[in-house]
């Protein structure tokens, strides 16, 4: 560690601690070229999430972006606040679980990870969200993902 006094690199630790969660450590430290005593904090860097666009390109994974579109897909129906958050900090967890190795996923996987949420909720919300998503471009791929729909919910 540098001397922020002197620029030297030749210190010792005097004492470390952590901090309540155990996610930061504080290091007292003395400099052996001036004797000055100065703190350091040390804290692990961790990726982050990025998803993989059809494209190719990668983005930083967004929760903002996330909410905007659970929250366009619900708009207008009777779903509680609670519930959106809910589902938001599920398919947050789950792509962070389906990343943890690469810290990549895919679109197409985030996109399949909301869609799922979104069919257990509501299925208007599913069906926007899907219609944007899927791209459905005439109103008989809308008929086709309906009827699927309905057949699952008779079962």
């Amino acid at each position: 560690m540098r001397c922020p006094y002197c620029n030297s690199t030749d210190d010792r630790v005097l004492e470390s601690r952590q901090n309540s969660t155990g996610t930061v450590i504080r290091r007292r430290r003395e400099c052996l070229n001036c004797g000055t005593r100065f703190t350091s904090y040390e804290k692990t860097e961790e990726k982050p999430l990025m998803i993989q666009k059809k494209s190719g390109e990668l983005q930083e994974f967004s929760t903002e972006k996330l909410k905007k579109s659970i929250t366009t897909a619900t708009r207008k129906r009777k779903i509680e606040h609670t519930v959106i958050d809910s589902m938001i900090a599920e398919i947050e967890d789950a792509a962070e679980y389906e990343g943890r190795v690469s810290h990549v996923i895919s679109s197409s996987m985030l996109g399949d990870l909301i869609l799922e949420k979104l069919k257990e909720v509501d299925a208007v919300a599913y069906i926007r969200y899907a219609s944007v998503y899927r791209n459905f471009d005439d109103l008989k791929r809308f008929i086709t993902e309906i009827k699927q729909i309905d057949k699952k919910n008779k079962r």
